[in-house]
């Protein structure tokens, strides 16, 4: 490729609404153009690291005898009907109505459509298991889309399924997956870790999330160094310890002028924050009030409020619909209170004598103990794990760190199958449901993470395997020194013979706009040539990981380029070797014959 040729412009300064590197980055080096919140054009040269990454993927899935399909990105939504998912996803989902009056939904996943053929297609046990795949685009009306590709609207994802006759194929299936996965991050050059994760709208009984460490993730990490335990801090269970039992003390009211924060209080009364009740408030799209009581020392986990309530959609309460339920922001509890949802944290529940708001201004109550003073509609785990706190596991000290999701696989079981009746005849002719698994993986999102891990200050740093030319080419002086284009034809025609892709710099620019735009883009090599490389024995090659430069005679460009390909590729399996990952999972075929 000729850069005189592309269809490219790079950016001398940041844009100023980017705060990610990836999306500061693959703007400035002309990989992305926004056309709208959350909605890209990928341009030639984030075209071809797209496909580069697809093609890892599908190399992966095609190696565990997933078979590749297409399925359609706008779906009836009697479809979803069926399942219960139309009215129980909240405005994310693109609905719209065709010409004859039908509703119809865009793509946000597709579960429906492939259990759709799952029924239309699976009779016997004699066709299962079987794995499926497809690349296709999607659309989630995010309400706050933010990190360039990170989180967007309209993106692309690889969703793969499986089918099973029972949850041991299934769980065959998910370790399929689990350990496909291992080895596309690795060879993406993402160190990406799986946690433990909340199934949310996918439903089913278990899922995995695959995380990239990032200062500037959306999601807190769970981690214990002792035992190796992870999970997203949405679902992260910790050992809590109440403290020794003690006699219920009477139920008394006490003047706490100002004491409107968990911190005021606490100081006024010379308690710790911990013997403190927090009221937090929330409602759903049902229209119900969610008060949910931690210690105060916690903070309300959102996700499990959410799972615990069986809400949907929740926002915070506004203080005229915590009024109007008679309770009073600030000095709230759900003391004599009734027509609100009440959820209770297990510590919060556990703790005796606790202080709590009287439910008018300056007033509280001491000597607070559920049961007795207010009931729970539900007691349950609702609160965030924090750095220090005892791993549930085997005790040890907490840590929290930030990650980007860059995939997840899901147990769903029967969950649609189930709602649309896609059964198979087992040996007997019985009938029973077919058990299904998901597994995702978004492309864009996992391009701007591999930006986001791959850069210095001065651009993109790519991975061999990804990055969308395997060698820029930089041209200085080659209107003065006629040799000089004559080599780089040479190489051209050589480079296109061999399958290595070079990003030719013929434009007339100065030699530092050239080089700024080579790091900017990110290729591993920049080779130079130029009279003084030429006089100095060939063409100068830059490692662009290192920096470290060396002259090569020009014949011999293209062989420094794969060797040091083939040297990547052996640290990538020699990794994997070592985590017990063989090359390419050893059983394509995780279901023994029958």
């Amino acid at each position: 490729m000729r850069m005189s040729e592309l269809f490219f412009t790079s950016l001398r300064e940041d844009p100023a609404d980017a705060e990610m590197p990836s999306h500061r980055l693959l703007l400035r080096a002309g990989y992305i153009r926004p056309l709208g919140a959350g909605i890209y054009s990928l341009l030639p040269l984030g075209m071809r690291v797209n496909m580069r990454v697809t093609q890892v993927i599908r190399e992966e899935m095609n190696a565990i005898g997933a078979q590749e399909m297409l399925m359609p990105v706008v779906h009836p939504a009697d479809l979803w009907r069926e399942t219960g998912r139309y009215d129980q996803i909240g405005p994310e989902m693109g609905r719209f109505n065709d010409r004859g009056g039908r509703d119809m939904v865009l793509a946000m996943t597709h579960e429906e459509v492939v259990t759709d053929l799952l029924r239309k297609l699976i009779s016997s046990w004699r066709q299962l298991p079987q794995q499926m795949y497809h690349f296709q685009t999607k659309w989630r009306d995010e309400p706050r889309a933010r990190g360039g590709l990170i989180r967007v609207r309209e993106f692309t994802m690889k969703d793969a399924y499986s089918a099973d006759r029972d949850e041991a194929g299934l769980d065959r299936s998910y370790q399929l997956y689990y350990h496909a996965y291992t080895r596309i991050f690795a060879r993406l050059g993402l160190k990406a870790i799986a946690v433990a994760s909340d199934v949310g709208m996918m439903g089913g009984s278990l899922a995995h999330e695959f995380m990239a460490f990032s200062p500037f993730g959306e999601d807190s990490l769970v981690l214990c160094d002792g035992c190796g335990a992870a999970a997203n801090r949405q679902v992260a269970a910790v050992r809590r310890d109440p403290g020794p039992l003690a006699p219920a003390e009477p139920l008394k009211e006490i003047a706490t002028p100002g004491a409107s924060t968990i911190e005021d209080l606490a100081t006024q009364l010379r308690v710790p924050a911990s013997m403190c009740a927090k009221a937090v408030f929330f409602a759903d799209r049902d229209g119900r009030l969610i008060v949910a009581i931690v210690r105060g020392d916690d903070e309300v986990e959102e996700t499990k409020l959410t799972n615990a309530a069986g809400a949907r959609d929740l926002r915070p309460a506004r203080e005229e619909e915590i009024r109007a339920a008679g309770m009073e922001p600030g000095y709230a509890s759900p003391i004599g209170i009734s027509g609100a949802v009440v959820v209770v944290d297990k510590l919060a529940a556990a703790t005796a004598n606790m202080v709590a708001g009287a439910n008018k201004a300056g007033y509280h109550f001491t000597g607070v103990n559920l049961g007795r003073d207010y009931d729970a509609t539900v007691v349950a785990d609702i609160a965030s794990a924090k750095s220090g706190d005892a791993c549930i596991s085997c005790g040890g000290p907490l840590r929290i760190e930030n990650g980007i999701e860059v995939g997840n696989i899901f147990k769903l079981g029967t969950r649609y199958t189930g709602a649309l009746g896609a059964t198979y005849a087992d040996e007997a002719g019985v009938s029973h449901p077919i058990v299904m698994g998901s597994y995702g993986i978004g492309v864009g999102r996992a391009v701007a993470c591999i930006a986001e891990a791959h850069h210095d200050e001065k651009g993109l740093v790519w991975p061999i395997s990804v990055s969308p030319f395997d060698a820029q080419v930089a041209l200085l002086g080659a209107n003065k020194e006629p040799k000089i284009s004559e080599i780089a034809h040479a190489l051209e025609a050589e480079a296109e013979a061999a399958g290595v892709e070079l990003l030719i710099d013929d434009r007339t620019e100065s030699p530092g706009v050239k080089f700024a735009d080579a790091e900017l883009i990110g290729a591993p090599w920049v080779v130079t040539i130029s009279p003084r490389s030429l006089e100095a024995g060939g063409a100068e090659m830059t490692r662009r990981s290192t920096g470290e430069r060396t002259i090569v005679p020009a014949d011999q460009v293209l062989e420094t380029i794969r060797a040091a390909q083939t040297r990547d590729r052996e640290v990538i399996e020699k990794e994997l070797l070592t985590l017990g990952y063989p090359p390419r999972h050893a059983a394509r075929d995780p279901h023994p014959a029958t």
